[in-house]
């Protein structure tokens, strides 16, 4: 029997976690617009300035959206 491998998940998608990723090499792979998108990390929002520095880890939920400006 094999173990499931370690996965994060990005918009309710599995991807296969790689050790020492960043939240801003992630959307890099998965061609977002980093200028473009919002980005929360278990619920959490993360900065643009701080996505190069937060790693991910197995089981992380990160969630991508547009940010929406209006009145």
């Amino acid at each position: 029997m094999s173990e499931t491998p370690p996965t994060v998940h990005l918009n309710d998608q599995a991807l296969a976690w790689q050790a020492g990723q960043s939240v801003a090499e992630l959307l890099a792979q998965q061609a977002n617009a980093p200028d473009s998108v919002a980005t929360a990390l278990n619920g959490e929002f993360i900065a643009r300035a701080q996505r190069a520095s937060t790693l991910l880890r197995p089981g992380d939920r990160l969630s991508v959206f547009k940010a929406i400006v209006g009145g």
